[in-house]
């Protein structure tokens, strides 16, 4: 009988020739083996997104993970954020530094020039090249900074946002309107009149607290947003900046809507109503949204009833629309290339676009003869649908990338199937405005900016849909708008925009 020490001599002699075959005759397959795990040291993004968090998130995030792994060796967190919590969720994570990668830029500009968003100019000659190429050059435009620079990633989509009056099909071939007629606030009141009195079932005007630009119905643009009530005349390259509420044309808007809502034609809770898609199946005789081309189609599907839509405004680009859908990369970043190759693919590869905009074919939508995409609603376990529920995933189609490269709906209110061409006809007729991409830096008036927004928040929604009395709640709001330092803003801009001309001007 051997001793046992020898019988293990020759076991581990045995094992090591044998790791040693392994390790020369086999490292391809293991390799191989690495790359087919998704790893540690696979990068994984964080990615906040706005949207109310789907039932099916998860299983979207994975099925994205799968692919992205694949086509461009990297994975995501993919994170949704409601509506209501979306803007603070932001802010609170920008302002202490909480580690995220790439973001939908609600407020871009403001961010921006918090320094919250890397600049990508490098990138977009490299890894994002695909992508620059891709977007329409009006919209890089629109996003540079004054400093020349490039912080986020504009949606590919119409360049001009207009305001689209809408109203139900029903009711305009009831009543045989000719909705191009209307194009004033003071123009609808017989429309609205009618309704109150023959269709008590509809609500004749719907407004929110945001209410609409209705000062864009006489050639204004703010210069930055609402929240700051400057404006300028878009199409007069000589324009003066004015404090719209002291204009005699917001002075007529606001009589109008305190006249309407006296008549009972405004909700009665404008005021106070968040910004947000009307609930299923809720009559409205009129609204006001912004969007491009038949987006009366999206606006029929949220509402559950066929909508028509009028422009009131013109194919003018401002800088305010362009800045409406973008995706930044934070500037704290530990992956910015990985961020760019993440946003070029999904700018540029339509299967991952559509992903994230439909969710799983098979699982959230099927597709029809014409290769558009039916949504598959929500079924109960025995195979129901659940009726108003909503939806398992979905994308909020505005806040994700490139449109040219989605399919098309089809369903019970199809889109046409050259929609992408109407909307890139659209795009070679628009106007710019005379002071696209300029945006003023009011980064040394942090209180002024503050005391302004606290008083705009204070007055504006209760006068903008008519819910208070014009008389005596507008001088009150000039005075304290005035008191918060809009004169000293106002002039600030003005000097700004003076520079900026000169400078535009000389280089064109």
């Amino acid at each position: 009988m051997q001793h046992p020490s020898f019988v293990g001599r020759i076991l581990y002699i045995v094992i090591i020739g044998m790791l040693m075959l392994l390790g020369t005759g086999c490292s391809s397959s293991s390799v191989k083996d690495k790359e087919m795990q998704p790893d540690e040291a696979m990068v994984n993004l964080i990615y906040y997104t706005l949207g109310e968090p789907d039932k099916d998130l998860k299983l979207v995030n994975d099925k994205i993970n799968e692919i992205l792994a694949k086509k461009i060796g990297v994975t995501i967190t993919y994170v949704k954020v409601g509506w209501q919590e979306y803007e603070k969720r932001l802010n609170t994570m920008i302002s202490a530094g909480t580690p995220f990668d790439v973001a939908f830029a609600s407020d871009f500009t403001a961010y921006a020039k918090r320094g919250a968003w890397l600049r990508l100019d490098n990138y977009l000659s490299t890894v994002g090249k695909d992508m620059y190429d891709t977007i329409d050059p009006v919209f890089w435009q629109g996003v540079r900074m004054d400093d020349g620079g490039i912080y986020g990633i504009p949606t590919n989509k119409e360049l001009a946002v207009r305001q689209q009056w809408t109203y139900p099909d029903e009711l305009v071939k009831k009543y045989d309107i000719d909705i191009a007629k209307y194009n004033t606030l003071e123009s609808l009141e017989p429309l609205l009149q009618m309704i109150k009195l023959q269709d008590p079932d509809y609500l004749p005007m719907m407004l929110d607290k945001d209410s609409q630009n209705f000062f864009a119905l006489y050639g204004y643009e703010y210069v930055i947003d609402k929240k700051l009530p400057l404006m300028v005349q878009s199409l007069d390259p000589n324009s003066q900046v004015v404090s719209i509420f002291e204009t005699k044309e917001a002075r007529q808007v606001l009589d109008t809507l305190r006249h309407y809502y006296k008549a009972g034609y405004i909700n009665e809770d404008a005021a106070l109503r968040e910004n947000q898609e009307l609930e299923r199946g809720f009559k409205v005789f009129w609204k006001a949204s912004e969007g491009g081309p038949l987006a009366e189609n999206t606006w029929s599907k949220f509402r559950g009833y066929k909508v028509v839509a009028h422009p009131a405004t013109p194919e003018l680009v401002t800088t305010e629309g362009l800045r409406g859908g973008i995706m930044a990369v934070s500037s704290g970043t530990k992956h910015p290339e990985e961020s760019v190759k993440f946003l070029n693919l999904l700018n540029t590869d339509p299967e991952v676009r559509n992903l994230f905009n439909y969710g799983i074919e098979g699982v959230h939508y099927t597709l029809d003869s014409q290769g558009q995409v039916v949504p598959i609603p929500p079924m109960d376990t025995n195979g129901n649908v659940i009726p108003d529920a909503p939806p398992n995933y979905a994308g909020i189609m505005y806040t994700q990338g490139n449109w040219f490269i989605l399919r098309t709906i089809g369903g019970e209110f199809p889109d046409p199937l050259n929609k992408w061409d109407q909307f890139r006809s659209s795009n070679a007729r628009v106007v710019k405005s005379s002071m696209l991409g300029f945006t003023p830096d009011l980064s040394m008036m942090p209180v002024q900016m503050q005391n302004i927004d606290m008083v705009w928040q204070k007055y504006y929604p209760s006068l903008m849909t008519g819910s208070v009395d014009v008389n005596t709640e507008l001088p009150k709001f000039n005075q304290e708008l005035k008191q918060a330092g809009l004169d000293k803003v106002k002039a600030e801009v003005q000097k700004q925009l003076n520079e900026w001309r000169i400078a535009h001007h000389q280089r064109h």
